[in-house]
């Protein structure tokens, strides 16, 4: 974490200082900030002001657990005994402050930032303190890139860019061999490159034919042994990262989806579903790049919107199941503690920053009724994804860093 940046995007904002809590390790964001410190037991906090020294709150008892994390021990602590002291000790060390952010969101817009309980902001609110969320404060500490995170993100994006074309040709030189080829037979392809390749994922990945690709967090199991056939469409989403130390929490996924049809020529219907779904991606991109030239800020719910306007143009809004997109950051999730692309599942008003990234994924999900409808009798139903990663370089702005899918693939 760059504190010196951190403290110096507070103080633009007019925040006095983030207050952090957590309770049982259940503050994620806590964890990320100091990553070493053991299990609490009792309420901590952390102080992080715009001006001045960070420090621990923490209770007598678990003082010891943040005397192991390199970040943490060398930090100043306040050490409380009961509640009573406890609120005597936060009205001394919070109640100076005009404007404080804590990790909530208002009206549960961000699920994912509503972390600290009510009744904490109550008892901080009761202060005389103007509580805001610290949505975008996270985005400026844990979810920067850097420049190591930035070139592991580089080798795995290389990587993923040569496996994925290399799984759709094992599908196609399985059926022209006469051979039956399985989903799951796929995945374990994809697995093994990854494998020879130094990466790690922590599952996946989807290989979804017709209406598994419908359902987007379908995966194959053995229990769901279906095989690939001539007239089906096809589905691949995978993700990994470079394989590091300390359990890889400075590198960042890789995470695209590509889909294909096994034959010569794609159905007209399937390929304008196809279309509208890259072009979808295209507007997001368009959009974000052109907000960074024009030096205007721009929103996660707005990316969002500059898809789904491309498939409410289309008459495709209603096979809408998720967001456009998720943040990317370093850590051990595939989905980041940044900016999402959602005004769909919430309305995500974190702001693109620079050394932050993202996925572009729209996607459409056809039940079978409406399959035939834009496809022609017969038709399966049928699922399109279109997954890139993006990377808001600080002197260049927005740029794609994974390989990009124009056109569905001809497998077989």
């Amino acid at each position: 974490m760059d504190l010196d940046a951190l403290k110096a995007f507070m103080q633009t904002r007019g925040i006095d200082a983030w207050l952090l809590h957590d309770f049982r390790n259940t503050n994620a964001v806590f964890l990320r900030l100091f990553p070493g410190k053991r299990h609490v037991t009792r309420r901590s906090f952390a102080i992080i002001p715009a001006k001045g020294e960070a420090k621990l709150i923490t209770q007598g008892l678990d003082e010891g657990a943040f005397a192991v994390g390199e970040s943490t021990k060398a930090l100043p602590r306040v050490v409380y005994s009961g509640w009573k002291d406890l609120h005597a000790t936060l009205a001394k060390e919070v109640g100076g402050f005009g404007r404080v952010a804590m990790d909530y969101s208002p009206g549960d817009s961000l699920p994912v930032m509503d972390i600290a309980p009510g009744g904490v902001v109550e008892l901080i609110r009761a202060l005389g303190v103007e509580v805001v969320s610290s949505a975008n404060l996270v985005q400026v500490s844990v979810a920067r890139w850097g420049s190591d995170a930035r070139q592991k993100h580089a080798v795995a994006s290389k990587h993923s860019g040569e496996v994925m074309p290399g799984a759709f040709a094992y599908i196609s030189e399985r059926i022209r061999a006469g051979k039956e080829v399985f989903e799951l037979e796929v995945a374990e392809w994809v697995r093994a490159q990854f494998k020879s390749r130094g990466l790690e994922w922590p599952d996946g990945p989807i290989v979804s034919v017709n209406g598994h690709a419908a359902d987007p967090h379908y995966e194959p199991t053995e229990r769901t042994p279906t095989k690939i056939n001539r007239g089906d469409w096809v589905l691949i989403d995978m993700w990994a990262r470079v394989k590091g130390e300390r359990d890889g929490e400075e590198n960042v996924y890789t995470d695209i989806t590509w889909t294909g049809y096994v034959g010569k020529e794609v159905p007209a219907g399937m390929k304008k579903v196809f279309d509208s779904v890259r072009n979808a991606r295209d507007a997001s991109v368009k959009l974000a790049q052109e907000s960074w030239k024009a030096g205007k800020a721009i929103q996660g719910w707005q990316l969002d919107d500059a898809a789904r306007g491309v498939f409410e143009r289309d008459g495709f809004l209603t096979f809408v199941k998720h967001r456009t997109g998720h943040s990317l950051s370093p850590g051990p999730m595939v989905h980041g503690m940044g900016m999402n692309l959602d005004n769909f599942e919430t309305h995500d008003t974190r702001e693109m920053l620079a050394d932050t990234g993202f996925t572009i994924e729209p996607g459409l999900y056809l039940p079978r009724e409406a399959a035939e409808k834009v496809c022609g009798p017969g038709t399966p139903s049928f699922g399109v994804r279109n997954e890139i990663n993006m990377y808001v370089d600080p002197a260049k702005g927005p740029e794609v860093t994974s390989c990009i899918q124009d056109e569905p693939v001809l497998i077989g």
